[in-house]
């Protein structure tokens, strides 16, 4: 008799707390379209790494708002590696990427296996390798110890956009 108690005195006590649970869900607000997507600020992550890095740091500079940051990271320890990441106005990841590592082991790793084309895409007086991927493209812009990568989901028209907005600069 005492076991079937507390068999039912369990069961009771999951009813009521699914209840509350039930409860809390109809009644706290929630909105099911909203984006999830985090937008980050990334002037003072620049101004760091525009300090501290040995080569001029890239920026956007008048990229328009429908561009949203979404990850920003400066590592020195990592060849002094810049990251800026966002999402187009067509929800297409493009990612600014810097370092002092030029090696084809970085590169493979940034643009997600992508490979030179053989062809370069012009972004005003500048010429930029075009790389083709099964999951990423890229523009790859090689500097005397240093490259610069625009990579992502994003259409190659976009990921020209963004190259054009960069701004060049060391804080030094």
């Amino acid at each position: 008799m005492k076991g079937k108690q507390t068999i039912w005195d369990m069961v009771r006590s999951l009813a009521v707390i699914g209840v509350v649970v039930a409860g809390i869900y109809l009644f706290v607000p929630h909105d099911d379209k909203a984006d999830p997507t985090r937008t980050v600020d990334y002037r003072v992550e620049t101004i760091t790494a525009r300090r501290a890095a040995p080569y001029p740091v890239a920026a956007p500079v008048g990229l328009p708002e429908q561009w949203r940051a979404t990850s920003v990271t400066y590592e020195r320890q990592k060849a002094n590696a810049w990251h800026l990441g966002f999402l187009d106005p067509e929800q297409q990841y493009a990612a600014v990427e810097q370092s002092t590592d030029t090696s084809e082991k970085y590169l493979d790793r940034i643009t997600q296996k992508a490979t030179a084309s053989g062809q370069t895409q012009q972004v005003g007086d500048t010429a930029w390798e075009r790389w083709d991927g099964e999951k990423y493209d890229a523009l790859v812009r090689r500097e005397q110890g240093y490259v610069t990568v625009v990579t992502g989901t994003a259409s190659f028209e976009q990921l020209g956009t963004l190259a054009a907005a960069l701004e060049f600069k060391q804080g030094r």
